[in-house]
């Protein structure tokens, strides 16, 4: 029997394939290090460190019947995810990431996500035909949404009725997909998660502080904005304020995936009650935890 989950994770579920080297790199060194293949994507990134809170994620996302996807299911699914609402083509591979890591931070990174892009609102499926909800029975619950998705389905998103009810949480792939949450910048129930680099993209402005970052999101008709900055301040931004408090100070191993956590540990600590001060202070902890090599919980 299908278990009923507490949150959607909505994007990107693939292989992350992780080069790290634990000194400073730069372009064309070539230095010893470690290689790790993992579950990843953003969506599962937030995924994971739900479960690990005691939360039940289902993703939906796409994953293709081949071999790799086969082992990405059931690795998945043992590390405390519902994967019974993933949609699975024959035709499509599965999707994968990889990147370099060194002393000093990502060095480069190349994530091929094809295979979620061409699967388009077929992933969506569970919503409409009355798995999760449909149009009339909009799914009520929280659904934590990542960028990996194509421009125009995103846009539907925003759009769409089956998202009617839903606490929207949505958080751009990268840097360079940042812009294709703009649909959601006026959404009255989307909640933005995005570094300062991201907010800059999507207000087409640089901003040098997180809690300027975050002005600058509501100026635009965000109703709500937390914005990071690696080791420096974050901002938690609505219309009754902005709050900003600096992370732990940690010496870091490790940097991809920390703003999923981030993401993931503020949305089970609102959901657990906590004011949005107590939110946010767990939320970076939990990512300071995560960069330092710690789990997240």
């Amino acid at each position: 029997m299908t278990q009923s989950p507490d949150i959607l994770c909505i994007g990107s579920v693939l292989w992350d394939i992780i080069g790290r080297a634990p000194s400073h790199m730069r372009q064309g060194s070539d230095v010893p290090g470690r290689i790790t293949r993992l579950p990843g994507g953003v969506a599962w990134n937030i995924a994971m460190t739900l479960a690990r809170f005691g939360v039940r994620p289902a993703t939906l996302t796409a994953i293709g019947r081949d071999a790799e996807g086969d082992e990405l299911m059931t690795s998945c699914s043992e590390m405390g995810a519902i994967m019974d609402y993933v949609y699975r083509s024959a035709d499509l591979p599965t999707d994968t990431y990889m990147a370099v890591e060194g002393k000093n931070g990502l060095i480069a990174a190349i994530a091929d996500a094809h295979s979620l892009e061409a699967a388009g609102d077929k992933i969506l499926t569970p919503l409409e035909d009355g798995s999760l909800g449909s149009e009339t029975a909009p799914y009520p619950g929280l659904i934590a949404l990542d960028g990996n998705l194509t421009q125009r389905l995103l846009d539907q998103i925003a759009r769409s009725p089956l998202f009617a009810s839903a606490d929207l949480r949505v958080a751009p792939a990268s840097p360079g997909k940042a812009e294709r949450l703009m649909p959601f910048l006026m959404h009255s129930r989307a909640v933005l998660y995005v570094n300062l680099e991201e907010a800059g993209y999507l207000c087409q402005k640089e901003f040098t502080t997180s809690q300027a970052a975050a002005q600058g999101l509501l100026d635009r008709g965000a109703a709500r904005a937390l914005v990071t900055d690696g080791g420096n301040d974050a901002s938690d931004g609505t219309v009754e304020g902005i709050i900003t408090q600096q992370p732990p100070a940690v010496l870091v191993t490790r940097v991809t995936g920390a703003g999923d956590t981030f993401m993931a540990a503020h949305i089970v600590a609102e959901s657990q009650g906590c004011t949005r001060k107590e939110a946010l202070d767990r939320a970076l902890t939990a990512a300071a935890k995560y960069v330092s090599g710690e789990h997240a919980t």
